[in-house]
């Protein structure tokens, strides 16, 4: 008896074939294999939201080779991914190939391993409906928006535009979050530093507040000009006198992060590795799928990548107690098994373990002798965070010294004087930080060990600064900030935070701009649109209820076409009461001007969007028809020639610069020129490296590099 067995990708196919052995015949179907018409609605909506599903245009050769398949096998089991889209591909192969929905043909790998292809193949079932359903009803919705509601913005804003369910609320949090920074008006304070010696010890402190402990803020150069006036003795003579007055010493601290969830991991490859999340997701899937490891050949390295779940097996985290006593030590091995759970997590959002290493013991030294690239850097975070996350706590001595800064003898009706605070750490028991310590989006103010202190001590000035600061706007979001933020909001699952991004980028509403995620001139004006005239498609908590209402046709809780009609009803009222309304009118996209001015008529020229991307136009367009490419100047000059370097993007649509004077200079690199100059031969550094890179110079001879920030 042969059985046939279907998944999508080849690599799983193949990876799969080798656990399964004889009798099995493994063919892929190359994702969706039918979908809706993307020439019209392809909805019912007067009979119960109906889809009208068609086998999706160049899938002819896989649909006919899969029924020839199907013909000569005596059963076919679906295999594809453990999620909506996963089951939602299998129902629309069983209406393919005629097999019957409730039959027991239906298995689900959690990893792709020879233990999970054998947990699953003896744990068949029938197509989950519920689940089926839940992706049904969010396609049906996503169609019902999209092919509304971008027809509108046609008529309204301009042709080509179109509006999604989630990625429209995406764009609104990116505005919201521009408006703010636009809004921002900075505060002006001053830090006050003394640098100290204990004895021959140096150490830092900072003014907090004034004698009586009541908490300091210096608003201007004034008041720091009068306080260092007074420390230094400039108005008496007599300079202050610095002495510790209380120490507080304690003991601090940290647990391990928990391992990763889909918006988890990538959240921390977008700042460590600057990955985009569908960079992320790339690679995830290849691991998850298989890859070729010397020895053992191809083998799924993780679990699956698409997961809101925290939960562990008792099998995986005994794997990686094991290896941590094995490698580090019983001290390192936490007391006992850390559970990690999520706070209010639906049955629909624990159906999977969380992402980690199907093989705890395959370290990635091993690993990357047969893997490099992505695929390795990911696997190396995937394995030390959930190693790491069975590890024990990382334990700290805290102290913190109050320092007074009183006046001399001869201070007369001087001020009390003031109190400087010095803080610091020493590590007792390094932990899980041994192995791994999660990546921030604020460099937070690092902490230091400090010398020998007494209460009572005197100590000596070395020297005192004043420095003037402002404070910051809200930063914009970067990828991981906005998933993050994504996330807590309840907007979009696991499968959904790279696509989001990536959509509302390639639409031309939102983007990139060192890193960060900015909102277009067409992003503000489309978003306004649909906030005065769709607010419930922009709406934070409305777009979050609507994710709950999905997973609860998930769980079996509630039918999905009337979920689909409560959304749809109060929709159309919208629609038609915008139509009405805006009968007639058209919303400008304002443009943006340049100080380039066209050679051909004098006018400044504007920043027109196309095709091929953003490029400059006259704005006397039709009588003046002059364009240019659009070339962003970077910091600094080229290492060869002197020239300016300007920032480019490749066939693939990766950033890389180059020098002006192209093609008569052939300087490029992948690094980012700076503002800094090499201190060797004065020549720009540029940044290699994601956050904790280096600067290094490329004039040829030279050499120089030194870590960033430095």
């Amino acid at each position: 008896m042969s059985t046939l067995v279907i998944v999508e990708s080849p690599a799983k196919a193949k990876t799969i074939r080798k656990y399964l052995g004889k009798g099995y015949d493994v063919a892929a179907s190359m994702g969706h294999i039918r979908d809706l018409p993307q020439s019209q609605l392809g909805i019912d909506v007067e009979n119960n939201y109906a889809p009208k599903y068609i086998n999706i245009r160049g899938k002819e050769k896989v649909i006919r080779e899969l029924k020839e398949k199907a013909k000569k096998n005596d059963a076919i089991l679906l295999a594809t991914d453990p999620d909506r889209e996963g089951e939602a591909i299998s129902w629309h192969l069983a209406q393919l190939l005629g097999l019957d929905v409730n039959d027991q043909n239906r298995v689900t790998f959690g990893e792709i391993t020879k233990k999970g292809v054998t947990e699953g193949m003896q744990n068949p079932r029938s197509i989950n409906m519920d689940l089926f359903d839940a992706q049904q009803a969010r396609r049906v919705l996503d169609r019902l928006v999209g092919y509304k509601l971008s027809p509108f913005l046609w008529r309204k804003v301009r042709r080509g535009l179109s509006a999604g369910r989630v990625q429209s609320v995406a764009v609104r949090l990116i505005v919201d979050r521009e408006r703010e920074v636009e809004a921002f008006v900075p505060q002006e304070y001053w830090h006050i530093e003394a640098d100290l010696l204990a004895g021959d010890a140096p150490f830092t402190a900072r003014l907090f507040a004034d004698a009586a402990g009541n908490k300091l803020e210096v608003h201007n150069e004034q008041e720091a000009a009068a306080i260092t006036d007074f420390l230094n003795g400039t108005a008496k003579g007599t300079p202050a006198a610095y002495s510790v007055q209380a120490i507080t010493r304690g003991t601090r601290k940290r647990t391990p992060a928990p391992p990763f969830i889909t918006s988890t991991l990538q959240q921390e490859a977008s700042r460590r590795f600057g990955f985009t999340g569908t960079r992320t997701m790339r690679a995830a899937q290849n691991l998850y799928e298989g890859v070729e490891i010397a020895g053992a050949g191809t083998t799924g390295l993780i679990t699956y990548m698409r997961t809101d779940s925290l939960r562990l097996s008792d099998e995986a985290v005994d794997g990686a107690r094991e290896y941590i006593t094995d490698a580090f030590g019983k001290a390192y091995v936490y007391g006992k098994k850390r559970v990690y759970k999520r706070k209010s997590a639906t049955a629909a959002q624990d159906a999977h373990e969380a992402i980690r290493p199907t093989i705890p013991s395959l370290t990635p030294a091993e690993v990357e002798k047969s893997i490099q690239g992505d695929e390795a850097k990911l696997y190396r975070l995937i394995w030390s965070r959930f190693i790491a996350s069975q590890m024990s706590d990382c334990k700290m001595d805290t102290v913190s010294a109050d320092i007074l800064a009183g006046p001399g003898e001869s201070a007369g009706n001087a001020p009390a004087g003031y109190l400087f605070r010095a803080s610091g750490f020493t590590v007792t028991f390094d932990g899980f930080t041994a192995l791994y310590e999660e990546a921030t989006d604020d460099a937070a103010r690092k902490e230091t060990a400090l010398p020998p202190l007494a209460e009572g001590m005197a100590l000596a000035l070395e020297a005192l600064r004043s420095e003037q600061k402002f404070t910051q706007p809200p930063a914009r979001y970067t990828e991981a900030t906005l998933i993050k933020a994504l996330e807590e909001n309840g907007i979009g699952r696991p499968s959904t935070y790279a696509p989001i991004i990536t959509t509302v980028v390639d639409r031309g509403y939102v983007e990139r701009e060192q890193k960060k995620l900015k909102p277009t001139p067409l992003g503000i004006v489309v978003n306004d649109l649909l906030m005065e005239r769709f607010p419930d498609i922009v709406d934070v908590k409305f777009s979050a209820d609507m994710e709950g209402r999905l997973d609860k046709v998930e769980d079996g809780k509630a039918p999905w076409v009337k979920t689909v009609d409560q959304f749809y009803k109060g929709f159309e009222k919208e629609l038609k009461a915008a139509e009405k309304d805006m009968e007639g009118q058209k919303v400008k996209v304002p443009e943006e001007v340049t100080d380039v001015i066209c050679e051909n008529c004098g006018r400044n020229m504007v920043v027109k969007s196309g095709r091929y991307g953003k490029f400059l136009a006259c704005p006397g367009f039709p009588e003046c028809k002059n364009t240019k490419r659009l070339v962003q100047e970077m910091p600094g000059t080229c290492p060869k020639d002197g020239g300016k370097l300007v920032k480019r993007t490749s066939a693939k649509g990766r950033v890389f610069y180059g020098c002006s004077n192209y093609p008569a200079c052939d300087f490029v690199t992948w690094d980012e020129p700076t503002a800094e100059v090499c201190p060797e031969c004065g020549s720009t550094l540029f940044k290699k490296g994601g956050r904790n890179g280096s600067l290094v110079c490329h004039k040829e001879g030279c050499g120089f590099s030194k870590p960033a920030g430095q």
